[in-house]
């Protein structure tokens, strides 16, 4: 396996290439993209963990400070009929959180030719994060019987499957930050995708999103678990928490918690309200009937058809900032460019570009700059309006079946760049006219 990350070359002590680096090189040896890497992604040289202490094989970099990027692309097996393997890349970036709540899973044992990819946006700590990376994939695996029901295709066993499992490691979970007795109140959304034999599942609680690019064309797959706005997964998730006695302030449950499903967030359970979280007060005058957050999964079976191009996992970091009408036309550059970045090899690029798009450094990278497009006349105020302040994880999944050379790739502005030359090679000259006549 060969692992690149965002300081340009290999990881120590992985000898087996299995991608083709000349793309890759051509491409980071771009001007721009080189000022975005050295400006944007120091980080630590080295790995703080593997996920193949656990039969995995992805590096997980550590993330100190703000504005860390780091980001892998790794070939992985594939179940899908005469089709290159399927290709992952991804990227975690900590905005301006004073904790990184974000984690990425990528494994691909256990499920008989099937890969889990998940991404988990924690809140009120890091908790809940830590156990549901290792104790959600055992449990999925175990409910879904070492992937014999994934083979067999019946989606009715395979969703039944998939909510028990969600639901038990909820009350694990419960219990585990009962007794570790830190960030008790924690919790986390979850966006899990299971892949092969022609077909994904997706699993999915909280305000993470899966996207899809069917022949170019942006695919939403997963509703946001958010009591508020007008949609239909909204309506339902607001009817449901009042007739669990619960209300609404400010897009807000009881003025508390912004997603409506969540592991953990004991608070909001009926469990944490006879237990006296709340101020008696407060319980006096309510009377709750159920859970107002639950971890109960919206389940999708997604064919893969071969128009399917690539899937995308990613926390609301990304997508608050991309579906803002405000900012829309600079998210569908972000997703053409990074197409083309994936057509070159630059997986970790194309990662990375749909995160910084979002998160503008004090220099004002937009995604305008980043890809060497005209940028905007920016106001502080801009800046600072356009930048999201979340943590940011994502994960592509290249299906191969997608013919990237065939597709219309942007051509430079030859006349531009003829200019430009002409330009530079004649404030050359005048300085060394110049320095002849001071010598």
């Amino acid at each position: 396996m060969y692992l690149i990350d965002s300081t340009f070359g290999p990881r120590p002590n992985i000898t087996k290439p299995v991608l083709e680096t000349g793309p890759l090189i051509m491409a980071l040896l771009r001007p721009h993209l080189h000022r975005f890497h050295s400006n944007s992604l120091r980080q630590s040289a080295y790995p703080s963990k593997t996920t193949a202490e656990s039969g995995g094989g992805l590096l997980v970099y550590p993330t100190y400070g703000r504005h860390r990027c780091s980001a892998i692309a790794i070939d992985a097996p594939s179940s899908l009929t005469g089709v290159t393997p399927i290709r992952w890349g991804y990227t975690s970036v900590q905005g301006f959180r004073d904790e990184m709540e974000d984690d990425i899973v990528i494994r691909s044992e256990a499920l008989d030719n099937f890969s889990f990819a998940a991404v988990f946006d924690g809140h009120a700590g890091s908790s809940s994060v830590k156990f549901l990376r290792e104790e959600l994939y055992k449990e999925c695996v175990g409910a879904l019987q070492v992937g014999s029901l994934l083979s067999g295709g019946d989606f009715a066993a395979i969703k039944e499957a998939l909510i028990k499992a969600f639901e038990s490691v909820d009350q694990n979970l419960l219990k585990w930050l009962e007794t570790n007795g830190e960030e008790d109140e924690s919790g986390s959304t979850a966006t899990v995708m299971l892949i092969g034999n022609d077909v994904s599942f997706i699993a999915h609680i909280g305000d993470s999103c899966a996207v899809l690019s069917r022949s170019g064309q942006i695919e939403e797959l997963t509703d946001s678990h958010r009591p508020y706005g007008s949609s239909k997964a909204a309506i339902q998730e607001m009817k449901r928490i009042k007739d669990a006695g619960g209300w609404i302030v400010n897009g807000r449950i009881c003025g508390d918690i912004a997603v409506s499903r969540a592991f953990g967030d004991i608070r909001m359970l009926k469990k944490g309200v006879d237990e006296g979280r709340w101020s008696d007060k407060f319980v006096s005058r309510i009377e709750f009937k159920g859970d107002m957050v639950v971890a109960t999964p919206d389940i999708y079976q997604v064919p893969l058809t071969s128009d399917l191009e690539f899937i995308i996992l990613a926390s609301d970091g990304l997508w608050d900032y991309m579906k803002r009408d405000k900012y829309r036309a600079n998210g569908d550059l972000c997703f053409a460019n990074a197409a083309k970045m994936w057509f070159c090899n630059t997986y970790m690029l194309a990662c990375e570009a749909l995160a910084q798009v979002a998160l503008v450094n004090n220099e004002k990278l937009s995604s305008q700059a980043f890809f060497n497009q005209e940028p905007e006349t920016d106001t502080p105020s801009m800046i600072q309006d356009r930048r999201s302040e979340d943590n940011i994880s994502i994960i592509i999944a290249d299906l191969g079946r997608t013919e990237w050379k065939n597709l219309p790739v942007q051509r430079q502005n030859m006349v531009v760049e003829l200019v430009q030359a002409v330009a530079t090679v004649g404030i050359v000259t005048v300085g060394i006219w110049m320095t002849s006549l001071l010598s």
